[in-house]
């Protein structure tokens, strides 16, 4: 499985990261987490908001920071 998180670096976009990172570390999965910081890249997933959270290649979240319960079940 692999997690994106997009975000241009702000507070949120750490936040987001962090309550991933709890999510998988909780459920106990395998995945790789990856920030993705270019506003071009980000925008290739139509993304007009961040902080966004892309699991395998699907936008599931975008503009806002869900909490690692949130996030398990989009995992």
């Amino acid at each position: 499985m692999i997690i994106k998180i997009l975000g241009t670096g702000c507070a949120n976009c750490r936040k987001l990261e962090a309550n991933t990172k709890k999510a998988v570390k909780a459920l106990g999965i395998e995945a790789t987490i990856e920030k993705v910081e270019d506003l071009q890249d980000i925008m290739a997933y139509g993304v007009m908001s961040t902080p966004a959270l892309v699991v395998d290649e699907q936008v599931k979240i975008m503009g806002r920071v869900a909490s690692p319960d949130e996030i398990k079940k989009h995992l």
